[in-house]
């Protein structure tokens, strides 16, 4: 490139804007054109005279070659009849001829032109003889011990050889720590004690060797998965709050999780892991030393089940101890609040069809999102969780389309955000009010009251944003984690196991 442009440096350092390429970059003058007078190089035509002067030398070549080997032919046959005109005298008989000829047979090679005295050897092509003894001609067949294909064994000697012992311990072990076999956990038992005839006994003590070995290496391999199962367990135990969301104090909520549903310490761990963390599959196959496949299919079956046992963590609270433990912030103007409402968005993936996708786009997140309504008293206890709505519906049709004003008592008050304008109609015809900061007018100001006002019902909205910053502390909910397809049919359940687990937690107002 460099070579091949001439402002190469300006156009990198942004001096130009175009490059400019040298002469000899893109060739101009071809052998096609029919126009050109002088060929470009002398592949294009070729001379007539040179051509006829090769041709010629080709056929004298050969020519001369074939004279040369017909004088050799003529002298060599010369030089035969000399021979016999030597060795054959013209007095002999016939018989004598074939008595010479049967004792010894005298050839003359015509390349070195000397005699040579051959011995005869009866021996036919075809047949293969088994001789007693050896000649030159022929020897005995040599019967092959081993197969040209295939070399037989070389063992090299095992210095570390486990015992019988040992290999049923770990089997034992193997069997102990996995749940579910495979049908390659198998393949290491003998197929039977009859062996053929081909196979030498180096194979068949080689094929041991290798299903001991393998019975070992599986047995350490279960091993270290169960080291990690404990380190995982033990780490849980010392940080639970930071692991899985539950105060140390409240820890033996794991075992009677375990007592209710019968499942397993470790894949309820797996579970609150996966919530608290958001870690993924391959990380928790590691962990507790389980396949990534087998993970999975454990977090979405486990989760509606420990969902379901949680459930009524999520309380509603009674008037009377609302206004016992009702904050100092609330007792002057704002006794009669029961809840604090909001609405929580979690991204999750785009869907794969286009009406999902326009039921689930929110103009406020500028993405995908599922909401829901969230609910809490004046003290910061979760006392209502909705199920999942898409991200285009408003915060009004959600209050209005689930069970959540079913639950409050008459009279109550709800401390909502302006999003919640449309809403006043529909409380106050179930006996209910809503108290929400003064809406702002186009072109209008806010008189002194109103800026007092917002700024208390602000202040005291602030709780169910503390609320919602400590769902947010569960990774799987963080604002920009996008929740897969497949975990998004477990996203109800899985707000509810967080908001759970809230509840165990400390106050929010101390």
């Amino acid at each position: 490139m460099e070579k091949d442009t001439i402002n190469y440096m300006q156009y990198k350092m942004g001096f130009s804007k175009k490059i400019l390429l040298t002469e000899d970059a893109v060739p101009t003058k071809f052998h096609c054109q029919e126009d050109r007078k002088i060929p470009l190089s002398d592949a294009g035509l070729s001379r007539g005279a040179y051509v006829k002067r090769k041709r010629m030398d080709l056929v004298n070549t050969c020519l001369q070659s074939q004279n040369a080997t017909e004088a050799q032919a003529e002298s060599l046959q010369k030089d035969e009849s000399l021979i016999q005109d030597i060795i054959e005298p013209q007095g002999l008989s016939r018989t004598q001829d074939r008595e010479t000829i049967t004792n010894s047979i005298i050839t003359a090679e015509k390349s070195v032109q000397v005699t040579i005295k051959e011995n005869v050897h009866h021996r036919s092509k075809s047949v293969q003889t088994r001789c007693q003894t050896t000649s030159i001609s022929t020897s005995p067949m040599k019967v092959s011990t081993t197969s040209r294909s295939t070399s037989h064994f070389k063992i090299k000697p095992c210095s570390l050889r486990p015992s019988q012992s040992e290999i049923v311990k770990a089997v034992k072990r193997n069997v102990f720590l996995e749940d579910e076999k495979s049908d390659s956990d198998i393949s290491c038992i003998e197929s039977g004690r009859h062996l053929s005839p081909f196979v030498t006994k180096s194979a068949s003590s080689s094929s041991g060797l290798t299903d001991s070995d393998s019975n070992v290496t599986d047995a350490n391999e279960n091993i270290e998965k169960l080291e990690c199962l404990k380190i995982t367990m033990r780490s849980i135990s010392k940080k639970p709050m930071m692991y899985v969301g539950i105060p140390k104090e409240c820890y033996f909520l794991i075992k009677l999780l375990h007592k209710h549903t019968s499942i397993k310490v470790e894949h309820i761990l797996l579970c609150l892991k996966k919530i608290r963390m958001n870690s993924t599959f391959s990380e928790l196959e590691d962990n507790f030393g389980i396949s990534l496949s087998y993970a999975s299919k454990l977090f979405l079956q486990n989760i509606p089940i420990i969902a379901s046992v949680l459930r009524p963590f999520i309380v509603n609270i009674d008037k009377k101890l609302l206004k016992k433990n009702l904050p100092i912030s609330f007792r002057h103007n704002y006794h009669n609040v029961s809840c604090i409402i909001d609405c929580l968005e979690i991204d999750i993936q785009k869907p794969s069809k286009a009406l999902h996708q326009s039921l689930t786009w929110s103009e406020y997140k500028k993405g995908n999102t599922v909401k829901y309504l969230v609910s809490c008293t004046p003290n910061g206890l979760v006392n209502y969780v909705s199920h999942g709505f898409g991200g285009r519906t408003s915060d009004a049709t959600i209050v209005e389309n689930c069970n959540f004003l079913d639950g409050l008592p008459q009279g109550s008050c709800c401390l909502a955000d302006r999003g919640f304008k449309h809403l006043e109609q529909i409380l106050h015809e179930k006996g209910l009010k809503l108290l929400r900061p003064p809406s702002v007018n186009a072109g209008a100001k806010l008189s002194k009251t109103e800026v007092r006002q917002t700024k208390i019902i602000a202040s005291l909205r602030i709780h169910i944003e503390r609320v919602i910053r400590r769902l947010r502390e569960f990774h799987i909910l963080k604002q920009h984690s996008v929740i897969n397809t497949n975990i998004r049919r477990v996203l109800d359940h899985v707000i509810i196991i967080a908001c759970a687990l809230i509840n165990l937690q400390d106050s929010l107002i101390k």
